[in-house]
């Protein structure tokens, strides 16, 4: 059987440290499925289209890495595409908690998926998408914290 993994967000943008994590993973698992998860009842700060457009080109080079969106509960995506891992990245004790119980009643709701959490390494702990928002938002340099690929403008 195929091992595939869903590596689920928003991506609102696309991290450096999202990327650590999906070239990390790359070779754990036959396929891996970027997913953007659309939430119709949320605006995103950049449109969905752009978000995909970037993780596409970030991961282009990379043939078992595959870019989606998807509405619902991720364990239902995982259900319809055969996917039976779920990855996450872990900043912090924090996100550790957080993960652990959404991976939790995922197993409920999907007996047959298993959680995936690599750590970040140490320079991308402090990294996240709301901060590189407020960078953008405030006018600041964000480039040093998303892929090269990613272009604002």
């Amino acid at each position: 059987m195929e091992k595939i993994a869903v590596f689920p967000g928003s991506f609102d943008p696309v991290t450096i440290g999202h990327e650590s994590i999906v070239l990390r993973a790359i070779p754990l698992f036959d396929k891996i499925v970027v997913a953007v998860g659309v939430n119709a009842d949320k605006t995103g700060f950049f449109p969905v289209e752009k978000r995909v457009e970037w993780l596409k080109k970030v991961f282009e080079n990379y043939p078992s890495v595959e870019i989606k969106t998807y509405e619902g509960l991720t364990v239902d995506f995982c259900r319809k595409n055969n996917i039976g891992f779920i990855l996450r990245g872990l900043r912090t004790s924090a996100d550790f908690e957080f993960e652990r119980s959404i991976g939790q009643i995922n197993k409920q709701l999907y007996p047959e998926i298993e959680n995936v959490f690599l750590l970040t390494t140490p320079e991308h702990t402090a990294l996240n998408s709301s901060i590189v928002r407020d960078i953008i938002r405030n006018n600041g340099d964000a480039t040093p914290f998303v892929p090269k690929q990613v272009k604002f403008s």
